[in-house]
């Protein structure tokens, strides 16, 4: 008989309502080189509500459109076969490994959200873990154990673990595409929120000197993280600051990001959430030499050095609150409002 478990489905694109609790999921059964992995906790994601939503589709440019709208390619990779088990942010213990697999029963263990896949002319390929692939929002999560991250020896706890692969695999990689060392300047955009926290924390520890953009009543929570300096987000940023800007926003202040580079300066993206299309004066960026870097596919090696970090015990994600897996509805609800700051995280 097969075994069932409890998770959440998405069933399609669109609102809330998309999102079916099950019981009766089939457990699924690793093959050569896969693990089985007993979910202990995973996080609450802005890429999670995009892929539901299906923001990811081209057609789309607002949130709101995108649930009006009859959406069809609105993954990761273009189209989602439904029904789906959503989750990016992994935290769990393998219960059982197929042939081949590097791992034992018992061991905790993590892994990037974006799960590279390169190949012939696509150096930059991957799939995302609950969006072409089951995830985390079930009880047990199938993985490629080439994929996994043995962090047993961390003392981070399980919750904290599961807050860390999206929002500061995220971080890590824009600092590292931006080459953010000792000295630089950085401005962090959103830097409140789950990246933004883990990017003024990762360049902190790089050595670099952070200022944040966020509201006035979250500046003492970025400051507790490592920044020196804060920006309302409705203020006007000084010019020709900045050696480089970490950006998760986007929208209408984008021209004046720009402008808050130095000559020479980079400008780092991989996230949009005041809107996705962006003006500025094209003279403003190639006359100044700002280099501008997309950031989604992550080497390797960005995930490795983050789980060095994990099991030494170096980094520690703010989680603001924990819920059931059962009401994923309402952590996404307080999640997109935006009051509490840092990682929300869903138990099983």
């Amino acid at each position: 008989m097969t075994r069932q478990m409890q998770g959440v489905y998405l069933t399609g694109h669109g609102g809330p309502e998309v999102l079916e609790w099950r019981d009766n999921i089939p457990v699924p059964t690793p093959g050569p080189g896969q693990v089985l992995v007993r979910v202990a906790a995973a996080g609450v994601n802005n890429t999670d509500i995009n892929t539901r939503i299906g923001w990811y589709s081209s057609d789309v440019t607002e949130a709101t459109d995108a649930v009006d709208q009859q959406v069809e390619a609105g993954g990761w990779g273009g189209a989602l076969n439904f029904p789906r088990i959503q989750g990016g942010d992994l935290c769990g213990i393998i219960e059982e490994v197929g042939p081949g697999a590097a791992f034992k029963p018992g061991h905790r263990v993590t892994c990037p959200i974006n799960l590279p896949r390169p190949g012939p002319g696509r150096p930059h390929g991957f799939i995302a873990l609950g969006s072409e692939i089951d995830g985390a929002f079930a009880q047990y999560c199938l993985v490629e154990s080439n994929d996994l991250y043995d962090v047993t020896d961390s003392p981070l706890s399980d919750v904290e673990i599961a807050a860390i692969p999206c929002a500061f695999g995220t971080a890590e990689n824009l600092l590292t595409r931006a080459a953010v060392t000792a000295g630089h300047k950085v401005l962090i955009t959103g830097a409140s929120g789950g990246v933004g926290l883990a990017a003024v924390q990762l360049a902190t520890l790089r050595g670099a000197e952070v200022w944040g953009v966020t509201g006035t009543a979250k500046a003492d929570v970025v400051k507790s993280q490592g920044a020196i300096g804060t920006f309302d987000r409705d203020a006007a940023l000084p010019e020709d600051m900045f050696d480089v800007v970490i950006d998760v926003v986007g929208g209408p202040a984008w021209a004046s990001l720009i402008l808050a580079l130095k000559p020479g300066g980079h400008y780092a993206v991989s996230g949009a959430i005041a809107g996705p299309i962006v003006s500025a004066d094209l003279r403003d960026i190639y006359l100044r030499d700002i280099t501008i870097h997309g950031c989604t596919y992550q080497p390797p090696g960005v995930f490795g050095r983050l789980v060095a970090l994990m099991n030494a015990g170096r980094i520690k994600p703010l989680v603001s609150k924990t819920y059931p897996l059962r009401d994923i509805v309402p952590a996404q609800e307080d999640f997109l409002s935006k009051t509490l700051p840092g990682k929300l995280v869903l138990v099983p």
